[in-house]
């Protein structure tokens, strides 16, 4: 086989390697999850990275032994003799096996995502690469939940009181929204917010969108600065929701993109949230987005801590006190 040596990214477009003084890595016989991870903002911002694509055998060893790399990252699947073979070279030739990983490991250690590339895996097996979080994890996620939220209480009811005045005394409909949102195994569920919207009977089955004109002017601030999400900690200490979890979204919205991919199914294996990973992570993504955001959620379900947990609460304290929209 001919071995090629890609510098910059996917397309072949060249750029110095090492820039910036950023890490480096050889992403070997390149795939398609080596095509999502050069797309992804906070890799490309660490990293430089070449291609091989060729042979994993004792050419690539003499090739890594001229040039360094912080990593060698395996895409396409080689099998099992061959890259045993290939680990035992590199071995042999002093080349650090730590600094030798696959993509999927890679891939969620670099963008904080977990890689949906097997969308044919049948449910047995998707349970198989997410795990649902223990129950003594759970059990102080919950019991962390109940703290906050009656903590916050002094605050945030009057926050919510006066918010809900001034929704009364400048636009026309009740000052509270609520609809249906599935939960936690799929279970329906009302969520309870403060309306933002110019008030429709009907109710709204679009998406909003940026400056969107059925926005109110205090619906704006409110959305803003969040102030609009504070009635789901009736929803939180009911045991609905959690402050940290997937986003919940309407049943139409998680039948569509279920049908689509079947790892969408699996943000129900926990509680969904007031804030989550994907709304700290990607909080301009759009609708059409949604499955980029489910790469996002799935990381969190696979990786749930109470470290992780507090990292997103500073995260979404950091943007809230900024102004800046999740």
């Amino acid at each position: 086989m001919r071995t090629i040596i890609y510098k910059g990214n996917w397309y072949g477009k060249k750029r110095k390697v090492n820039k910036d003084k950023k890490r480096t890595c050889l992403i070997v016989n390149p795939d398609t999850l080596s095509k999502l991870l050069i797309r992804k903002p906070l890799f490309t911002k660490a990293f430089a990275y070449n291609f091989w694509s060729g042979s994993v055998d004792i050419s690539l060893i003499k090739y890594l032994k001229k040039n360094e790399y912080d990593f060698v990252v395996i895409d396409k699947w080689v099998g099992e003799k061959i890259l045993n073979q290939f680990l035992g070279l590199a071995q042999f030739y002093d080349i650090p096996s730590d600094s030798i990983k696959n993509i999927v490991e890679f891939y969620e250690k670099t963008t904080h995502c977990f890689p949906m590339i097997h969308t044919d895996m049948n449910d047995e097996n998707l349970h198989s690469v997410i795990e649902k979080p223990s129950k003594k994890l759970l059990f102080l996620k919950r019991l962390m939940d109940v703290s906050v939220s009656l903590l916050s209480f002094p605050i945030v009811f009057p926050l919510v009181s006066i918010a809900c005045i001034l929704t009364k005394l400048t636009s026309k409909g009740p000052a509270i929204f609520t609809q249906q949102r599935v939960g936690l195994n799929g279970k329906i569920f009302t969520i309870i917010k403060i309306r933002t919207m110019i008030y429709n009977p009907e109710g709204y089955q679009v998406h909003t969108i940026k400056g969107d004109k059925r926005i109110t002017k205090l619906g704006k601030f409110l959305r803003k600065t969040k102030i609009d999400e504070l009635p789901q900690l009736w929803n939180v200490l009911k045991g609905e929701m959690s402050l940290i979890g997937p986003r919940p979204e309407r049943g139409d919205i998680v039948d569509k993109w279920a049908n689509e991919n079947n790892f969408y199914s699996l943000r129900h294996i926990v509680k969904p949230g007031i804030t989550g990973w994907a709304q700290v992570n990607n909080p301009t993504a759009t609708p059409e987005e949604s499955l980029e955001k489910l790469e996002y959620d799935l990381y969190y379900i696979n990786h749930l801590s109470l470290k992780l947990e507090f990292k997103i609460l500073m995260k979404t304290v950091g943007v809230i006190s900024s102004l800046e929209s999740l």
